[in-house]
């Protein structure tokens, strides 16, 4: 099969035409000498050639050999240290990092093209880079001078990692009830206590130190997550000239058997009054967490759509090789035994719901980005407080429509492919299975579904979703006498009304029925994500109507013709769902769950 190749005319697409990047970068001081086109093109470019041709050749044997753990050491799989000196060599992990900090500064909205493409080529590689980033951003917004002056530059150069350890066996969602202690000691530093799991990258053979970012209680803190603290546990303490010193009390006791992922150590961390150091403000680390967590949410999305990217890519050259039957219409490869399966309506249905979702995806995802570099880049403080409500809205859309969709296209991929799908020579059954963590890390999809309806819309009874109807409405109020959009923007507008009364349906019955949000949550993610995939291929046809001869363009305009007709109906279904009410979910006994009873 074809090896991956980043899709750079759709990214480039998405930049300079949809989003017109340049133009918000000039109004940012802090990025406007920093990047124009050009330079934004050879960092794309420069992405493609490290991920389709050094870190992509390695995903398969890293899902077959796996990371390995011996005696609290982990071993990655064969190639992935070569491949991570070159990815730190070339400056990637420096990429969106605080420039007085050895960082490059780019924008979220670039950052995240060389995001998708790293995971595109290896989610297992990926997660490696993403984690270390994340816990980079957490300490550049929160930590002190002097603690990002210790750590940062080390992490963004990528001779240190960081990671998140949050999860313990008991606590998952429900970080109020974590155990982990922190004692404070005489010379200002504490002795953490306690047990990680689920904890990515946690040990490794990569970098020469990691750099832990922990959640745990101090004595005497209040209850619950008002409680919770941040610190900085490295796995080998510092001497006082920055050189590595002692081995830390913090060790893995064992690494997860998974599913996929399997060339990315999952960790059991184990703290035993390990020396750690305070990040900012006692009892607000679930705070700053949540700085991270923003982002890597959104990288969740996007490592969804980059996994089914590959996929795409690799159902769509075999629906054209593989021959079998031939056309209702009559042979359309007379001097072949059969055609090309990707004559059949059913495949074509496959891969345009896959194209359609990737790059309705694409799109979302780089929106979302532009709203988070608005927030930080942006002078304009009313155009920064519609971003920071736009951003707390729509990250839970990202996380979870995102990677449901991509599942599903996956899924879709290995379809495509009928029985060789299934075996795995052909990559398609290991994207499956790699692909459906997305959906439950970094808060499952559900969580994210409640956070969306019960935070996001009921808690604000609605003020930042009006936020964003107004927007849409606003773009279809532009377009209403363009008849070249018509298509696009009658059924968005459509599907726009249908969620706002909806949404005015649960603010209404919530009051009543306090198990309306739980019940409702899934659904109106997903309708709420089908709408937001809508306004994305709406925007995108009206740049692409204006150069429709291009085959680009000619191709985009298909595959959106086809989102609208065939995709966006689902909205009704689960509408239907949410008028139903909570009585079908709530009123069977608990006992007769149970077949047995």
């Amino acid at each position: 099969m074809s090896d991956y190749q980043a899709p750079m005319r759709d990214m480039q697409f998405l930049l300079h035409e949809v989003f017109d990047a340049e133009n918000l970068w000039s109004t940012m001081p802090a990025v406007a000498e920093l990047i124009d086109k050009d330079t934004a093109d050879a960092i794309l470019s420069e992405g493609a050639k490290l991920t389709s041709a050094v870190i992509a050749p390695l995903n398969r044997n890293s899902d077959e050999q796996g990371a390995t753990w011996t005696n609290g050491d982990v071993t990655t799989p064969d190639g992935f240290a070569q491949a991570y000196q070159l990815y730190c060599e070339g400056g990637w992990g420096a990429l969106s990092g605080d420039p007085e900090h050895g960082g490059m500064g780019m924008p979220k909205m670039l950052q995240s093209f060389v995001e998708e493409m790293t995971q595109s080529a290896s989610i297992s590689f990926a997660l490696y880079p993403m984690l270390t980033a994340g816990a980079s951003l957490a300490l550049s917004a929160h930590a002190s001078n002097e603690m990002k002056q210790t750590y940062l530059e080390n992490m963004y150069s990528g001779k240190w990692a960081g990671t998140m350890c949050l999860t313990e066996p008991h606590a998952g969602s429900d970080l109020g009830i974590m155990t982990a202690k922190a004692q404070a000691l005489d010379d200002g530093s504490f002795a953490l206590s306690g047990t990680k799991i689920f904890i990515t990258g946690g040990e490794q053979d990569l970098t020469e130190n990691i750099i832990h970012l922990v959640l745990a209680k101090i004595p005497g803190a209040p209850e619950g997550p008002r409680g919770i603290s941040m610190f900085v546990v490295p796995k080998f303490l510092l001497n006082d000239d920055g050189s590595l010193g002692a081995r830390n009390t913090v060790t893995c006791g064992s690494i997860e058997h998974k599913m996929g992922i399997k060339g990315s150590a999952t960790c059991v961390m184990n703290f035993d009054g390990a020396k750690g150091f305070l990040v900012g403000e006692q009892n607000k680390g679930l705070n700053y967490m949540f700085t991270m967590m923003n982002y890597e949410r959104l990288g969740m999305g996007i490592q969804g759509v980059g996994a089914a990217e590959t996929s795409y890519q690799q159902a769509a050259e075999y629906a054209s090789e593989r021959i079998q039957g031939r056309s209702a219409t009559g042979a359309q490869s007379p001097d072949k035994k059969a055609d090309s399966i990707i004559v059949h309506p059913d495949v074509r249905k496959m891969l345009l719901t896959m194209r359609s979702l990737n790059e309705g995806g694409r799109c979302f995802s780089t929106y979302v980005a532009k709203q988070l570099d608005i927030v930080k880049f942006s002078d304009d403080n009313q155009a920064k407080q519609n971003a920071e409500q736009l951003v707390a809205l729509l990250t839970p859309v990202a996380k979870a429509f995102m990677t449901d969709m991509a599942f599903e296209s996956c899924g879709l991929g290995q379809m495509v492919f009928g029985g060789h799908g299934y075996v795995r020579e052909w990559g398609q059954e290991q994207l499956v299975r790699d692909v459906r963590i997305a959906q439950i890390y970094e808060g499952t999809n559900g969580i994210q579904a409640l956070d969306l309806l019960g935070r996001k819309v009921v808690a604000n009874k609605g003020q930042f979703f009006q936020l964003y109807f107004d927007e849409i409405t606003a773009f279809i109020d532009k377009n209403a006498e363009n008849e070249a959009l018509n298509n696009f923007v009658q059924p968005l507008a459509g599907a726009l009304a249908k969620l706002k009364a909806v949404t005015e349906l649960i603010l209404t019955e919530q009051s009543r029925d306090k198990n309306m949000v739980g019940a409702s949550a899934t659904d109106y993610l997903a309708a709420f994500g089908l709408v937001s995939y809508s306004y994305m291929w709406a925007l995108m046809a009206e740049k692409a109507t204006a150069q429709a001869t291009e085959d680009f363009y000619q191709a985009k305009l298909y595959v959106g013709d086809f989102f609208i007709a065939r995709i966006l109906p689902r909205i009704d279904g689960h509408i239907a769902a949410i008028e139903a009410g909570s009585k079908s979910l709530m009123t069977m006994p608990e006992g007769l769950f149970n077949y047995n009873h």
